[in-house]
């Protein structure tokens, strides 16, 4: 069996990475983007929240798409009420036809409380658990569903709905969940709760393997359900180019955006998986002083190969392929610019991807 294929809109760039911002789309853009990936072939498209709120990209992808699945890779939850996402969620599944997952992550506490000047006042996985089990309640009462349509908890509680604020039925099925996980509790509340779970493509191949596959597993055991319920969507790094100049060129580049997540304290526990203590001290040191462009030196070819894909672009889909293969059930493929515009031969990677 081939693979889901996913791609983004939107996705931040290494100069992202590296310390310069981010770059501002317009709405003609985003049409357009999302019209022309949806006619190479991709089953989704995952816009980021990476200095940009991803549901109003979403918004104006639904009305310029008509097949493709839309998601949020991810929303960051917390900053943001359950009624106050499942409002955005629920308008977008009634706007794209049933076409929409909500992908929702936690963030780490800094970025929480000094950059969404949010409170961080308890551990993010059981607040988690109790948004999604919120979430839910709220969904069944707009849907005036069986099951809990109430939900009273330590961090949320939704007791009230009176019909003038209740948007009612939609045409379509509740929208699918997922939620981005890294350490262990996120990745059996994936098992557990979500109908996908946003593997983190700062975890290694290894990593995803020998650590979140069988946390994955105790998650559905304890739902009753079998852990192949739980579409696993992974954005490996992959450096790709046409030439050896290219792909060099393309593993450099990985190692800022590598680097870049690396030094977060919250995804040590990869580098700990590969004994990259040390790495990981330095890069988080070097984080807190503004060094971004000092951090890809951090990153060896060693680590790297752990991390990423090295191909050519005409074997794109053949080294994909083999690394991917019982890790992931959907891939995010996010071409560089320069060999999107080679569309003929996207498509053919997407099928490709695709195929048994």
């Amino acid at each position: 069996m081939g693979f889901r294929v996913e791609t983004g809109l939107l996705n931040p760039d290494k100069d992202q990475y590296a310390g310069d911002g981010g770059s501002m789309m317009n709405l003609a853009f985003i049409a357009s983007e999302a019209a022309r990936l949806e006619s190479l072939g991709f089953d989704s498209i995952a816009v980021p929240e990476a200095g940009h709120d991803p549901f109003l990209a979403l918004v104006v992808a639904a009305e310029h798409t008509e097949r493709v699945e839309l998601a949020t890779n991810v929303a960051i939850s917390f900053p943001r009420s359950p009624m106050v996402t499942a409002q955005m969620a629920w308008d977008l599944q009634q706007y794209s036809d049933g076409r929409f997952v909500l992908g929702l992550g936690t963030q780490v506490k800094g970025h929480n409380k000094f950059r969404y000047a949010t409170a961080w006042d308890s551990p993010p996985g059981p607040r988690m658990r109790e948004y999604l089990e919120c979430l839910r309640a709220i969904y069944n009462a707009f849907a005036g569903a069986d099951g809990p349509t109430t939900f009273e908890g330590e961090h949320y509680t939704f007791t009230m709905l009176p019909p003038f604020f209740n948007p009612g039925p939609i045409d379509h099925a509740l929208p699918g969940l997922t939620i981005a996980a890294v350490n262990p509790y996120m990745c059996r509340l994936a098992g557990e709760l979500c109908d996908g779970v946003r593997l983190h493509p700062i975890g290694t191949f290894s990593y995803q393997q020998e650590v979140v596959q069988p946390l994955l597993e105790k998650g559905a055991a304890r739902a009753g359900r079998p852990a192949d319920q739980v579409n696993r969507i992974g954005a490996p790094f992959v450096a790709v180019g046409r030439n050896d100049e290219e792909i060099a060129s393309a593993r450099e580049a990985l190692k800022q955006a590598i680097s870049f997540y690396a030094s977060t304290r919250t995804y040590h526990g990869v580098l700990d998986h590969h004994g990259w203590q040390d790495a990981g001290a330095e890069l988080h040191r070097l984080s807190k002083q503004g060094g971004w462009k000092e951090m890809p030196a951090v990153i060896s070819d060693d680590m790297l190969d752990q991390w990423a894909i090295t191909t050519s672009w005409d074997d794109f889909a053949v080294n994909m392929t083999e690394r991917c293969r019982g890790v992931y059930d959907t891939v995010l493929v996010d071409f560089p610019p320069q060999l999107s515009r080679d569309e003929d031969h996207v498509r053919e990677i997407v099928a490709a991807l695709k195929s048994p």
